[in-house]
Order: C-alpha cells, then structure tokens, then sequence
C-alpha cells in the first residue's frame, strides 16, 4: 500500500480498436475538441518490419487532452501482433506516477493476485512503463515520464 505523501498525477483511459483507433479518434476530437499531444505509427517503431505493409500506418499510439487532467489514448491492438480484442480487454486504465519507486510499488500492490504482463522497464519511447491484470481482471499500465515537463 502507498503511503499518503505519495500520490499519482493522474489516471487515464487507454483504449483498445481493432484497427480504427484514428476514426474513433477523429470523432473524439470533434466532440472533445483540442489537439492530439501524441501521434505515433507502427511504422515509426522497430516493431514495422513485423507487420503487413497495410498494417503499419495503424496507430501505435495517440493521446487527446480531454479537460483539464485528464488524456484519452488508445492503440490499435492489431490481430497479426497477437492482440484479440474482446469486450472487457478492450481497455485499460494507465497510471501516471511521479518516480520510479512509486511506479514499482503501484506494480507491486496492483499485482498481488493479478497477472503481470509486462515487467516495469524502461522503454523505447522514453518511460518507465509496465502493464498487469489485477485479481478482478482490470488491466492497469504504469507509467513514469522521466521528462514530467513532457505531458502525455
């Protein structure tokens, strides 16, 4: 358990499409409004050669400020990447912690019981990142932003 001086900055909904994430994206924009802060394509990733040529357009990620703290995301959780996509796992929710340690110990507690799915690591894109499906099967990803000028 967290003790009360550590506290997230915030939780975010991270949505799962089964290759129209920029539709449905497009459609929040028109209703949220705003900007999207993030955009990145599958064929931006070391992750392209893997996919079918139509397939590396898709989105890898976008995130779309909605209010004043909190951000839509979502994936395209492609089938020929070993995603399949049912009612349920078709979302999860990511928290944004404010260190390493807290980031750890957020995995830890929320994985007692659970099922982790990726190990806390530094990534790629420039996290600390880590995902896991906690005992009542919410699937949760843990992120830390080691640049918190950068909002994601």
């Amino acid at each position: 358990m967290l003790n009360k001086q550590q506290a997230m900055i915030a939780i975010h909904p991270y949505l799962n499409f089964a290759g129209n994430t920029e539709e449905a994206f497009r459609f929040y924009q028109s209703v949220f409004g705003g900007k999207f802060s993030t955009v990145s394509r599958f064929r931006d990733t070391a992750e392209a050669s893997r996919l079918p040529h139509e397939e590396q357009d898709k989105l890898m990620h976008i995130a779309l400020p909605v209010g004043r703290n909190t951000v839509l995301m979502a994936t395209d959780a492609l089938e020929s990447m070993g995603h399949h996509l049912n009612a349920g796992n078709n979302f999860s929710l990511q928290i944004e912690a404010e260190s390493t340690e807290e980031a750890d110990a957020l995995y830890r507690a929320l994985c007692e019981g659970g099922k982790p799915t990726l190990p806390m690591m530094t990534m790629f894109w420039g996290t600390y990142f880590g995902m896991l499906t906690d005992k009542f099967g919410i699937q949760w990803m843990i992120n830390y932003n080691f640049n918190q000028s950068i909002s994601i």
